[in-house]
């Protein structure tokens, strides 16, 4: 789903992130410094966060 290289390159190399800050970035984040897309579709559909809250929930269910 990611290429990993290229974003290792775009954090490290263009943003000169260090890796600490690199790595507990968000995707979200990450596009959001590379200078993101205003106006397009979030990342995240609302639909598709209620079934990804739905497959993992913060407290358990029994």
């Amino acid at each position: 789903m990611f290429d990993w290289p290229q974003l290792m390159a775009l954090g490290l190399h263009q943003l000169r992130l260090t890796p600490a800050v690199f790595w507990n970035l968000t995707p979200v984040e990450l596009t959001i410094m590379a200078g993101g897309l205003p106006g397009r579709a979030p990342v995240v559909t609302r639909g598709r966060l209620a079934e990804l809250c739905a497959a993992f929930p913060d407290e358990k269910t029994e």
